[in-house]
């Protein structure tokens, strides 16, 4: 892969990380709403697709799909599976807070592998 290539991918999962946390956010701050539902960051599965050639991949510029890793974009899902409560609600606090953590080092990792990018293209241009 190119470096110009991987820091598009890496720019994409930096915003999938900020969306994400957003999303976490958004789901503890409705831990009370009655008929609230959990929502989640989809970002790792549709690049999997991508990489594994099940993804849609656009062949003319006015097709649908993704032309390469860095135009897989993340997307806000409706999350399945929660214990719903009487009020219709089924975020749980403590996924939420497991996820919080984890995408905190989600987010540390991703800017490590953009800043070992952009170190390479600094040692090529010295």
């Amino acid at each position: 892969m190119l470096t110009g290539q991987n820091i598009h991918l890496l720019k994409n999962a930096l915003d999938a990380s900020s969306m994400r946390q957003e999303t976490i956010s958004s789901n503890i701050s409705n831990v009370n709403t009655a008929g609230y539902k959990a929502k989640r960051v989809d970002f790792e599965n549709a690049l999997k697709s991508a990489m594994d050639g099940t993804g849609l991949k656009a062949s003319h510029a006015k097709h649908f799909g993704v032309s390469g890793f860095g135009d897989v974009k993340p997307q806000t899902i409706e999350q399945t599976g929660n214990r719903v409560t009487e009020n219709g609600n089924n975020v749980a606090i403590d996924t939420e807070m497991a996820e919080l953590s984890a995408n905190a080092l989600y987010f540390q990792a991703v800017s490590t592998q953009l800043t070992n990018q952009y170190g390479m293209i600094r040692s090529v241009l010295r």
